[in-house]
């Protein structure tokens, strides 16, 4: 965590969270006059439930994101770190001798030993 309670990313998180509030409830209340007006439908009254709830999400998010991050600290120290593996080399093939019965089947392995030691020269 931070070195402070109140950090200004903190509080500009604050700050957004409680503007959007207010700006969705002052959406819900404009709703709620044309809700009451003569040409006010119930679509209107559902926007006055919805609204708030827009306002509310953002503080929702950042509760739950510090859930989840409060659950990936407690989780982490649990396991012992792992020893790194090396990876290991692999040992050059030895060159398979090819029939001389079949003229195609040898060329084709021999096509595929050439893709095998170009690719080991990679890397």
């Amino acid at each position: 965590m931070s070195a402070g309670f109140l950090t200004p990313r903190r509080v500009s998180i604050g700050v957004l969270c409680l503007l959007s509030l207010i700006v969705c409830c002052g959406l819900a209340w404009w709703q709620w006059n044309r809700f009451e007006s003569a040409t006010g439908t119930f679509q209107n009254l559902g926007y006055v439930l919805q609204w708030p709830l827009f306002g509310l999400f953002p503080a929702f998010m950042v509760l739950r994101i510090r859930k989840l991050r409060r659950e990936a600290a407690a989780a982490k120290p649990a396991a012992p770190p792992q020893p790194r593996r090396v990876a290991q080399v692999p040992k050059p093939r030895p060159a398979v001798p090819v029939a001389d019965d079949d003229d195609e089947l040898a060329a084709y392995n021999r096509y595929l030993a050439e893709l095998y030691e170009r690719d080991q020269q990679e890397h």
